[in-house]
């Protein structure tokens, strides 16, 4: 297998978070070595606060991402999935720079149409922003104590859930982007919160079984990338956490019969590296079935890559598995990409009325 080869399929599979709009030399390098996306963060107060700073919100515009968007692919020579958290209720990444959503409250009250259009109305300005892939929507059916969920998730109800879900999906997706329902199997109890501390979820069958319901529904209504969580389901697998557990990821695609793109959570987060290294973590999860391993752009974007080409190497990861998930990823990226060129008009509200535009990014 020839190492170039490896190397840009290694580098496919990653996904660097960053925190501003600025690409700094490794992101850079990453991408101009094989890279085909990137996640454009919020800082760890922000995510703790779901909502982005005063500060952040009063200085990006709606220029600063398409200039990343380009420039992005400008390093990569390719089509590059520009991604952000954009929840419904819980982390948005975008703020005031795309029509807003109603509080999770207020969704019970509107119809599944109404909710389409208004989800269809704020990916379609993300879109013309360059913004090809939502980290959303939370599909988790929250039943008891849950510190990381807390005001993002949409509820109790299994049925309410997979409604308001399903509606986002469609409406996000008609506009060009790519929905990723998370996070799977359902986080329905956690009493720590994963990015921090190693957590499970308790052995419960019907709250379970509420969650895996959800996410047959989502599959359905045609979701393009689902995420499993960062907690360890010890019914499921009691050593691995769900996106790097072969038995959770399996269950995804055999049992649910999901085939679209399977984004890890961010393997820094304590309870995915279970005392391992970022790229132990990044080998189990392609192992287990993942294709795009979420990181930080600080956690060391060359020796994740590195390791990687090595674990093919002494035989601790298959090239078909790390060559298939890189064709996996890069499929999505030109597909979006194409999408965009084929002629995807958009409207979305500005002062005095509503702005139709080509996209053309």
């Amino acid at each position: 297998m020839p190492h170039d080869e490896l190397q840009r399929a290694a580098r496919s599979v990653l996904m660097p978070a960053i925190a501003g709009l600025t690409l700094d030399e490794p992101v850079r390098r990453h991408l101009q070595a094989g890279g085909v996306s990137v996640l454009l963060g919020e800082t760890r107060d922000e995510y703790l606060a779901r909502s982005m700073s005063f500060e952040r919100r009063r200085a990006e515009t709606h220029a600063q991402f398409s200039a990343i968007a380009r420039e992005a692919a400008v390093c990569a020579a390719a089509p590059v999935l520009i991604a952000v958290d954009q929840e419904l209720g819980g982390i948005q990444r975008l703020h005031g720079l795309v029509p807003g959503m109603p509080a999770a409250a207020q969704l019970t009250s509107m119809s599944g149409a109404d909710i389409e259009a208004r989800c269809y109305e704020m990916a379609s300005a993300a879109r013309v922003m360059g913004v090809s892939l939502f980290l959303a929507p939370i599909v988790d059916v929250v039943t008891g104590i849950n510190p990381w969920l807390h005001q993002r998730h949409l509820g109790p109800d299994p049925v309410e859930v997979a409604r308001i879900a399903c509606a986002f999906i469609r409406g996000v997706q008609r506009a060009g982007v790519i929905a990723t329902a998370k996070h799977f199997p359902g986080h329905y109890q956690v009493e720590q919160d994963p990015a921090v501390a190693e957590a499970s979820v308790p052995d419960n069958a019907a709250a379970l079984g509420n969650g895996l319901d959800v996410f047959r529904q989502v599959i359905a209504a045609g979701v393009g990338a689902i995420m499993p969580g960062p907690a360890v389901f010890p019914a499921l697998d009691p050593h691995q956490s769900a996106s790097t557990s072969a038995a959770v990821i399996g269950l995804l695609r055999d049992a649910l019969g999901f085939d679209g793109l399977i984004v890890s959570d961010d393997l820094d987060a304590v309870s995915i590296l279970r005392g391992n290294s970022t790229a132990d973590a990044a080998i189990a999860a392609l192992n287990a079935g993942a294709h795009l391993l979420l990181v930080s752009a600080e956690a060391g974007l060359d020796d994740i890559a590195q390791a990687l080409v090595d674990a093919v190497s002494n035989g601790r990861l298959a090239a078909g598995q790390l060559l298939a998930a890189a064709q996996k990823v890069r499929d999505q990226a030109l597909a979006s990409r194409v999408q965009v060129a084929s002629g995807l008009y958009v409207s979305y509200p500005v002062s005095g009325g509503h702005l139709t535009c080509r996209v053309t990014i």
